[in-house]
């Protein structure tokens, strides 16, 4: 758009982490940047850090000194936020405070003139609200870089409910100069990215909450088995408590308690414990120096070595490969470990539904890769035949991590709740699809959109997975999005809109 061509100058106000980053990648865009703050000694530090930082990028190749040296010239420090200026734009990047942004905006909106636009970094508040201290709030839209702002390269455009209709549009093509990726989305609790991340955090918190699998397992489980970078329990340690449950809560309330976005006690305790992660030494791991500390994982126990019989041939052929003993009968013999691997159901359920010996069964989790097995054991289960199980899948080399028997195990349901949030994004149209895709596995490190990702398991198969855990606990939280369920009942992909009543207009 031509307004994103021909910005030459923006004021950035705040000198955190974030500010720093915006400006960083403002000036080495070719624009010149007002970098302001309250403090003004920490302009000069914020100034000479960002220079640093260029001179670090010249050092590895990423640019040239000479345009590192152009770079830091266009870095102007400035003695107040309200300073006179004729800027083209204003991003705000200060403390996440209603309060403390609406009273800077009203003051900006006498000093500025009137071609500026507005925009605010605001990772939670909405903007619409911000807004309200504008006597023209038609200028005021959402910036929402993340952090650290040079690698994250995600940015969410958020116009509110009275942002003037071109700047959106003109918000993405500056973003665009900026070199990053930018998507749009709507004025709502955690506008895009942090609404869909509840997916991955609130479950993993319902699944230790039930005593299902501990924090390291579940981990394990989503690192090996589901592909993610960190674990929720990482994320969370990494991000802290302190950011975090706030988040989860606002989130939670703004959307008037959707069971489906329901935070836990469990960070609520830890929070107030001040085991907030990574930033005070203890969260959901303890760690030194930086490092996180972590039991090495059980080995399988000795066992006696007995066959074994799944209703999963793929099992079975990757047991045989190992020299484990297998049947392949349709029934076990009376002395085979029985395997059975449900999607959406308990092993217990399985092997009842089957009329399988219930003492004798354990479950794997359909969802393991070649990194690692999940296996399953329910209360009922005869401890020398669980170990025998065990033992078997070891035998194949991959790691084992053993879990309570609940419906869908660990890697199902969070793939399913990941799958299952941003379907309802997309239902309440609060993205587009792509849009979700996009921003979720930038921004949050996923092997794929969600929407991909559920394309890619199958709706039908996510949709099962769904009624099932449904039907077993009642959980309202296990509800399908009818986004989901449309498509899987139509045979449409779920990373498309399929027809509109719009489209009859076009």
């Amino acid at each position: 758009m031509q307004w994103a061509e021909q910005v030459n100058a923006v004021r950035v106000i705040g000198t955190g982490v974030m500010g720093r980053g915006i400006a960083q990648i403002a000036a080495a865009a070719g624009l010149t940047v007002e970098l302001a703050d309250a403090r003004t000694e920490a302009v000069t530090t914020a100034v000479a850090e960002i220079g640093r930082m260029f001179d670090k990028l010249a050092g590895k190749g990423r640019m040239t000194a000479e345009q590192a040296a152009a770079a830091r010239e266009r870095l102007r420090p400035v003695d107040s936020p309200l300073a006179p200026t004729e800027c083209d734009l204003v991003v705000e990047a200060v403390r996440e405070d209603l309060a403390t942004k609406r009273e800077l905006f009203a003051e900006l909106e006498k000093i500025c003139p009137a071609k500026t636009v507005f925009a605010t970094n605001t990772s939670s508040l909405q903007v619409t609200s911000i807004a309200t201290a504008l006597g023209d709030p038609s200028r005021l839209a959402g910036l929402h870089f993340f952090n650290p702002v040079p690698l994250m390269r995600l940015v969410e455009v958020i116009p509110g409910a009275r942002t003037a209709e071109w700047i959106p549009d003109a918000l993405l093509a500056l973003v665009r100069r900026l070199g990053h990726t930018p998507v749009r989305a709507t004025d709502t609790p955690g506008f895009l990215v942090n609404h869909a991340g509840r997916g991955l955090v609130t479950e993993a918190l319902q699944i230790l909450s039930e005593g299902v699998a501990s924090t390291s397992d579940v981990d394990r489980i989503c690192r090996d088995v589901l592909g993610l970078r960190m674990g929720p329990f990482e994320l969370m340690d990494l991000t802290g408590l302190d950011v975090t449950h706030p988040a989860m809560e606002s989130i939670w309330t703004g959307y008037y308690g959707d069971p489906r976005l329901r935070p836990s006690p469990i960070t609520r305790t830890r929070l107030e414990a001040g085991l907030l992660g990574r930033k005070t030494g203890e969260g959901f791991y303890r760690y030194a120096d930086g490092v996180k500390q972590e039991a090495p994982e059980p080995q399988a126990p000795e066992a006696v070595a007995r066959p074994v019989w799944s209703d999963s041939a793929d099992l079975l052929d990757a047991l045989a490969a190992a020299g484990v003993e297998v049947e392949r009968s349709p029934e076990p013999s009376d002395g085979a470990v029985v395997l059975v691997s449900p999607y959406g159901h308990s092993a217990a359920t399985a092997a009842r539904s089957a009329d399988l010996p219930v003492a004798r069964v354990c479950g794997v989790d359909p969802l393991s890769t070649e990194a690692r097995w999940t296996l399953s054991v329910h209360p009922a289960c005869d401890v020398e035949f669980a170990r025998s199980a065990w033992a078997a899948l070891a035998a194949t080399g991959r790691a084992v991590t053993v879990v309570r028997d609940s419906p869908g195990m660990v890697a199902q349901r969070i793939l399913a709740a990941i799958v299952n949030t941003s379907c309802f994004i997309a239902e309440q149209r609060l993205a587009d699809p792509a849009d979700i895709d996009t921003a979720v596995r930038i921004a949050l490190g996923y092997p794929r959109g969600p929407l991909e990702w559920g394309q890619q398991v199958g709706p039908r198969r996510v949709l099962s997975i769904l009624r099932a855990l449904h039907s077993a606990t009642g959980d309202p939280r296990y509800r399908p999005s009818r986004w989901l369920a449309e498509r899987a009942e139509l045979g449409l992909e779920l990373t498309g809109t399929g027809t509109t009543p719009q489209d009859l207009l076009t």
